[in-house]
């Protein structure tokens, strides 16, 4: 109404579209799965109706592949939270899994490309599926939920990191050794492959898990001045980092440049105030890339301040429905597997919106169920299913 003064079908189907598979999703999950957690469906649901209005706004052209992708992962988060019998086959396998998502990170170091055909950030790779148009895949974003799988199967069996000695140390320092090498191996892949942003999360997600399995402080430390270093290091080393850091501490001096995009956010979201312009009353556009990586500009712009908080409390809720599940979880293999999860969807929400609005620097990571992308829209629900399915294997969840 904002844009035409009127209504119809190309922007209704959409949300139409979203309506039926939510519809769907919560009658078979009332009817296969009755005593899964009430409140991760609709904090999805919720999360990818907003995603579609985005989309719809800011990039029409990329509206029906959201959708699909919407639809889609759906799908697959209800297949994944009424289907498995158990997650047994992770634990078993979670070497072969991880060399798998390992070899598709290899396998952009030499066949990556750009589908906007720029020559730089070449992630993605094109799965040849006949007789469709050109379908894109972004194996860093499988690989994170893979690295979730082993480090969880790992920690399960060595739930002996969790009895520290006397004075706090690990009693045997021995079985990190694998993991070390597996996480180290994933790391050199992909600052290798400049997606520092997938990077930092996996430095994350590693370093939060270590300490819930050992309760040492000296991990956190030691991994956040580790981080530190390396965030040093890379400011030398990585022209793509330099101009990063550089446009997170002062972009006023080349706004009209390489800080365009930073400067242009920071505007939106001041333009926005506390109620926001209004729905197709802002203008996101002028901002690079507002439908992936800067969504949340365009939030703030057009929904003010409510809308910015708005989103800020649906990834906290997620968040704490997913540490939740982690603490009623009866097995280790869940309880890491949740908490994994969870970090990794709230660490990446807290990342982009911070780089957004200039807290941190900006990391090039996707908002969660969001921003535009069928990698990250594929893999977040999956990421919810399992939290779903594994909902329906604790205690009962009360309101």
């Amino acid at each position: 109404m904002a844009r035409d003064g009127r209504i119809d079908g190309s922007t209704l189907w959409g949300p139409f579209c979203w309506l039926v598979a939510q519809g769907t999703a919560v009658w078979l999950l009332r009817k296969h799965a009755p005593n899964h957690d009430p409140f991760l469906l609709p904090l999805v649901g919720l999360l990818t109706g907003w995603s579609i209005v985005l989309q719809d706004r800011l990039a029409p052209n990329f509206l029906i592949r959201q959708v699909i992708w919407v639809v889609l992962g759906t799908a697959v988060l209800v297949g994944i939270a009424i289907l498995p019998r158990n997650l047994g086959w992770l634990r078993r396998y979670r070497y072969t899994l991880l060399l798998a998502g390992i070899l598709l990170l290899v396998a952009t170091l030499l066949f990556g490309i750009n589908p906007t055909g720029a020559s730089v950030a070449e992630y993605w790779l094109r799965l040849p599926i006949p007789f469709l148009t050109p379908v894109y895949f972004q194996p860093s974003e499988l690989l994170k939920l893979l690295l979730v799988i082993f480090l969880a199967s790992y920690f399960d069996e060595r739930e002996m990191l969790r009895k520290p000695t006397g004075n706090g140390r690990l009693q045997n320092i021995s079985y990190l050794a694998p993991l070390l090498l597996m996480w180290s191996f994933c790391m050199i892949l992909l600052v290798w492959q400049r997606d520092l942003g997938a990077a930092t999360l996996f430095f994350i997600v590693f370093l939060s898990l270590l300490y819930l399995a050992t309760g040492d402080w000296r991990v956190v430390a030691g991994g956040t001045g580790l981080l530190l270093l390396a965030g040093v290091f890379a400011y030398f080393a990585f022209s793509l980092v330099t101009l990063r850091i550089d446009a997170w501490w002062n972009p006023w001096p080349d706004f009209d440049n390489r800080a365009f995009q930073i400067v242009q956010s920071l505007y939106a979201v001041a333009a926005g105030g506390i109620w926001g312009q209004g729905v197709g009353q802002g203008f996101p556009q002028y901002i690079p890339v507002v439908h992936s990586d800067f969504a949340f500009a365009a939030i703030a712009e057009e929904w003010g301040l409510i809308g910015s908080l708005g989103v800020v409390g649906l990834f906290a809720l997620l968040a704490h429905r997913g540490m939740r599940l982690a603490l009623l979880a009866e097995r280790p293999f869940r309880r890491y597997l949740a908490a994994g999860i969870t970090i990794l969807l709230a660490a990446q929400a807290f990342l982009i919106m911070g780089g957004v609005t200039k807290l941190l620097p900006l990391t090039g990571v996707t908002l969660p169920f969001v921003s535009y992308g069928g990698s990250s829209m594929l893999i977040s629900h999956v990421m919810a299913g399992l939290l779903l399915y594994l909902s329906t294997k604790t205690r009962p969840i009360h309101l």
